[in-house]
């Protein structure tokens, strides 16, 4: 299989106007059978450091505007009043009810897992995912070994011995495209009209297939993610931090596809339909965050993705600031590479109207707000007055304020819930809170990054040590 391929599909092979003088797409030979055509790097993955140097400029520039001009802060505050309905919306949303149970024939599922260098977990992930409450032919397990170099290729042979259900796919040295690429390669090798993505150090309850397939009921739903949950979060602050951030996010995401907006993909977790997988041409090898670009490209196609609280995955959470630093800045720069990659379809509403709004709201407060903080704090000090943009600042925060006490609440109460609880939801809500600010660290550098130095494609590897408290 070619390295990278992608839909023979207007709505995504039109050129982008800003690189329209780059050269021109070649066209490689067909893959066999589902497989659409595969061509060379498209010209919308090109030309990204000059599209955030020109983001960047006119988020500068329009963020000083607003300091010199009368009418600035009326604007901020019109702009918060409509963002502010749409949170408000969001928050007190009801999540769509869930199957329990499936309604017909079990549909045959594909567990996939790209490794590299995991034999500390990969025996314990072996034995979880073969062990799942799921009849046994309707379902099988393909581990991608990625050229490890440590004892990963011994231990899945001789795992490979015990269980029936285990398929091994060793990828050689010269075999590119990180995640994406090892998943390019194994999908021609699966049978399952839903595929289930982990990584490697995942650990899942043994109904996990059962609860989520019958999601995939409703034709229009491409995609399902089940939420994140951090197996060592009494570790440190770190840790903790991170289990609040993932309860936050499923929250929130919830109360995005409630009211018609955009469900997102994490990576960890993730169950795709094939027929939607293969539509809009498998994984993309030309972005650090193979989840967050194949989230858009579903919705482009036409496909949902939904979201559920229960049951959740359970993931290593980093715990160091180094460590965390690194994931986030690679979880930032392929975030924001998607909104400068398909930019120009974005705005020509292939979305629809309530997905555009709602993709649209959500990337001014995570990454034009954040980077427009850096000027709106020198004019505030030049000028000697407030940042203009702090009514957007208070908005952004007492969402994720909102949604982290709401989603921790969640969580606690499937373990017993009593008056002492409120108290330390409050104090979760406020440590995770304050944990949460390093976003707008990353965010602001990652945009400013992006901006002067060349484009780059780095996977940065998380090391899993296979501890759990």
């Amino acid at each position: 299989m070619p390295a990278n391929f992608w839909p023979e599909n207007d709505s995504y092979n039109e050129l982008d106007p800003l690189d329209s003088l780059l050269a021109d797409l070649s066209v490689q030979e067909e893959l066999e059978e589902e497989i659409l055509p595969s061509v060379s790097l498209p010209s919308r993955f090109q030309g990204r450091r000059r599209k955030a140097a020109l983001v960047l400029t006119m988020v500068w520039s329009g963020t000083i505007a607003l300091h010199l001009v009368s009418w600035g802060s009326l604007f901020v505050l019109g702009l918060t009043s409509i963002i502010g309905l749409h949170v408000l919306m969001l928050v007190f949303a009801r999540p769509r009810r869930t199957h329990e149970q499936m309604q017909g024939d079990f549909p045959h599922v594909s567990v996939l897992v790209a490794a590299k260098n995991e034999e500390a977990v990969i025996g314990k992930l072996v034995k979880n995912l073969c062990s799942l409450e799921y009849p046994e032919e309707k379902y099988d397990v393909w581990i991608i070994d990625d050229n490890s170099s440590d004892r990963t290729p011994q231990l899945l042979a001789e795992l490979a011995q015990e269980y029936d259900q285990l398929k091994i796919l060793y990828r050689s040295p010269g075999d590119g495209g990180g995640k994406s690429g090892a998943l390019n390669q194994v999908l021609p090798l699966t049978k399952g009209e839903i595929l289930a993505v982990f990584d490697a150090d995942a650990q899942v309850s043994p109904d996990m297939l059962l609860r989520v397939i019958p999601l995939f009921e409703r034709k229009k739903v491409g995609a399902v993610q089940v939420r994140k949950a951090i197996a060592n979060a009494k570790e440190n602050f770190w840790t903790k931090g991170q289990m609040a951030e993932m309860a936050v996010d499923a929250f929130i995401q919830q109360g995005r596809i409630a009211v018609g907006g955009i469900g997102e993909l994490r990576g960890n977790g993730q169950f795709v339909r094939r027929q939607a997988i293969v539509s809009c041409g498998g994984w993309n090898e030309e972005t650090i965050t193979d989840d967050l670009d194949l989230t858009l490209r579903l919705h482009l196609d036409n496909w949902d993705i939904d979201c559920v609280f229960f049951p959740a995955v359970e993931e290593e959470g980093v715990t160091s600031a180094i460590a965390l630093w690194h994931q986030r800045n690679r979880w930032a720069e392929g975030g924001y590479q998607r909104y400068l990659d398909y930019w120009d379809l974005i705005l020509k509403n292939r979305l629809g109207t309530r997905k555009t709004w709602d993709l649209l709201v959500f990337m001014l407060s995570q990454y034009i707000l954040p980077t427009a903080a850096v000027p709106d704090l020198l004019m505030a000090i030049a000028r000697h007055r407030p940042p203009i943009l702090s009514p957007m600042t208070g908005l952004t925060v007492t969402m994720s304020m909102a949604g982290m006490f709401a989603g921790l609440a969640r969580i606690r109460k499937q373990k017993g819930f009593n008056l002492s609880s409120y108290f330390v939801l409050l104090l979760q809500t406020l440590r995770g809170t304050l944990y949460m600010l390093h976003w707008l660290v990353v965010i602001s550098s990652t945009t400013a990054r992006m901006s002067v130095r060349p484009k780059r494609l780095k996977w940065v590897k998380t090391v899993h040590t296979g501890s759990k408290n």
